[in-house]
């Protein structure tokens, strides 16, 4: 005589939390794998769309991937030696820029001391340390070869994965039994990540191209370096806007003067406001379907868990949660809970 009794809730959140525990360890254990593999999967979902405008048009499998190949190379060297070069420059203007640093914080520190805030001349480098960006620029050049083979490391794999691509939704249908309702849902998954990515990118060009005529209008040095990191914040939510002016308006302050700094600073508000909250949100129409605070929360957790690679993909990773966790019945509470307002 057998007995069957039910989970209570408690207990069925325990066995959850738990294997959604393992799951973390084990992905975090394998991130220096899944994290370019990650990278790829989404290139690929990006350029699929033109490996079917040129398979449309008589183009053979091995034209189109030699094709889109040679523009993931052509684009990727290029960026690599503009931004090698740039970094390299900005490396040996280093110790004129310490040194205008130095003079500026102790002329700063010492109004703030005029003022009542004891103690500003020694807080203030230490608070912006300028030995810290030396390391960071040393680090970046002596770890440019390694960055070097990942790209080309996610590179081979888009190629592998657009190999496979016109076979994925039917291995997946047949694998997992889809039904069509599981079939549609795969197919807005795919057509909401790529939308996303492709708007993604298009904007961050937009914004990469205005930092950079704001930029060459002050007289900024390296804004070709700085265009570049606002390209790449911009797929970061929340903040890459931020995190991208604060490099060439530190510099504008030191090359030039306070009040130019403080004009860049405009500029980039007003460049992220007009891109970032007027023109995306009206081409990207409802988005993706999740909050402003699982977006941050996801900002964080994919970060921890990817590194770099997971705060570039943490919008369309999250994205691609909620599609899955309102698939099932049990599980939809959470992606309500993720999704925008009701």
């Amino acid at each position: 005589m057998t007995s069957n009794h039910a989970f209570s809730a408690p207990a069925r959140g325990l066995l959850v939390a738990g294997a959604f525990a393992l799951v973390v360890t084990v992905l975090q254990s394998a991130a220096s794998i899944l994290a370019p593999i990650l990278l790829a999967v989404f290139v690929a979902i990006v350029t699929t769309p033109m490996l079917r405008w040129m398979r449309g048009r008589g183009v053979p499998k091995w034209g189109a991937l030699m094709a889109i190949t040679f523009v993931l190379l052509d684009v990727g060297s290029l960026l690599a030696l503009v931004t090698t070069g740039a970094v390299e420059g900005f490396r040996d203007r280093l110790p004129t820029y310490q040194e205008r640093f130095m003079t500026f914080s102790h002329q700063f520190g010492g109004w703030l001391e005029g003022v009542g805030a004891s103690g500003s001349r020694e807080a203030i480098p230490d608070l912006l340390d300028p030995n810290k960006v030396v390391h960071g620029v040393r680090l970046f050049l002596s770890n440019a070869s390694g960055i070097f083979a990942m790209g080309f490391l996610v590179l081979l794999a888009t190629i592998f994965i657009l190999l496979e691509a016109p076979t994925i939704p039917a291995k997946l249908r047949a694998a997992f039994h889809l039904t069509e309702e599981g079939d549609a849902r795969l197919k807005r998954l795919l057509d909401t990540v790529n939308r996303y990515m492709q708007i993604k990118t298009l904007t961050s060009l937009g914004t990469a191209a205005c930092a950079w005529l704001l930029l060459r209008f002050f007289g900024i040095d390296f804004a070709i370096l700085w265009a570049v990191l606002a390209f790449f914040l911009n797929f970061v939510p929340v903040v890459g806007n931020i995190v991208m002016m604060i490099p060439p308006v530190l510099l504008a302050l030191i090359q030039i003067d306070p009040w130019t700094a403080l004009l860049v600073a405009i500029g980039y508000l007003v460049i992220n406001t007009v891109i970032g909250n007027v023109l995306e949100p009206r081409i990207m129409g409802k988005g993706l379907g999740v909050s402003t605070l699982a977006i941050f929360i996801s900002l964080l957790f994919w970060g921890w868990l990817f590194g770099t690679v997971g705060m570039f993909l943490a919008v369309p990773l999250t994205a691609a949660v909620v599609i899955a966790l309102d698939a099932n019945p049990h599980t939809r509470p959470l992606a309500i809970l993720l999704g925008p307002e009701i």
